[in-house]
């Protein structure tokens, strides 16, 4: 997960209005921490070297669906129940948001935003870019999400751009299944396996419920966050990244450590970890509309 960041993001435009698209490459931001290091703006401060380029990528998954953000990696995500004509959304990490990392118990509903995001082809190139109205939802409380709602609708997306949004699995991910995790901020895509879950990973003053821990290939870097972790045999979303142990510490930031049920903590150094997300569509009702008071809707409330 990324730490705090001081002052403005370095980084490359990614657009000035809802489908109004360019043919520019994105380019990856960098900023400087408090100590004055120069890093990728998102989670881990590792080389992208072990990453797989496009052509790696299994046939089953593409980048189609992908999105950049300025800081991060996101998709456009749509629930069991939403409509051409509804309002499209992009799903990314809490700790992706733009106005910071939410504090511990704090949850975000319906704040406004314009925040832009670059729309990737299937071989990763760069189509264009749609802008967002709002964060839908915001947190870092029991699991690490952001989920904006774009001023264009899922018909007017594959219009313009021929790209179809990622279906939200709406089952429980499981261990032992094949996983892509496709960064949109690097073009970058990472294959593995659901090693198992964690009871509770901690990472600093955050904890998260339940959340996948992947096998060793996907050593996920910065700005890999908020990228959607594809079940490859369905071609759904089963989780997003968001964190990674870089190098054994103990629940310290950038070193998450497992909680299990009776209290033991466990550390992994260099396992990567990502945070449910079929349990989202319960929350989502006609129109896109979130209602967190829906029945089996498990997200925190403000």
């Amino acid at each position: 997960m990324k730490s705090p960041l001081v002052g403005a993001l370095a980084t490359a435009v990614l657009g000035t209005a809802a489908l109004v698209g360019t043919a520019g490459t994105a380019g990856a931001a960098t900023v400087t921490d408090a100590a004055g290091h120069t890093a990728a703006p998102s989670l881990h401060r590792t080389t992208d070297a072990t990453a797989t380029t496009a052509k790696a990528v299994p046939r089953a998954v593409s980048y189609a669906g992908t999105v950049a953000l300025s800081n991060c990696s996101g998709s456009i995500v749509r629930m069991p129940n939403s409509t051409d004509n509804d309002p499209a959304l992009v799903l990314s990490n809490g700790h992706c948001l733009e106005s910071g990392m939410p504090d511990a118990g704090e949850v975000i509903v319906d704040q406004p935003s314009s925040r832009s995001f670059t729309v990737l082809s299937a071989s990763a190139g760069n189509l264009g870019t749609v802008r967002a109205t709002k964060v839908v939802y915001g947190t870092m409380t029991d699991t690490d999400v952001s989920l904006y709602e774009l001023s264009s609708t899922y018909a007017q997306i594959k219009q313009r751009y021929g790209i179809k949004a990622l279906d939200m699995a709406t089952t429980h991910p499981v261990k032992g299944a094949a996983i892509a995790v496709v960064s949109g901020y690097w073009k970058k895509t990472y294959n593995c396996n659901v090693d198992g879950f964690a009871y509770r990973l901690k990472e600093g003053n955050w904890t998260w419920k339940d959340s996948v821990r992947y096998t060793s290939p996907c050593n996920v870097i910065g700005g890999t966050s908020g990228s959607p972790v594809i079940d490859v045999a369905s071609g759904k979303v089963a989780a997003v990244n968001n964190t990674i142990n870089e190098s054994g510490q103990r629940c310290t930031l950038n070193n998450p450590c497992e909680v299990d049920a009776n209290g033991r903590v466990s550390v992994r150094r260099g396992i990567g970890y990502a945070q449910e997300t079929y349990e989202i569509p319960k929350c989502f009702g006609t129109g896109n509309k979130l209602d967190l008071s829906r029945p089996g809707c498990v997200l925190p409330k403000p």
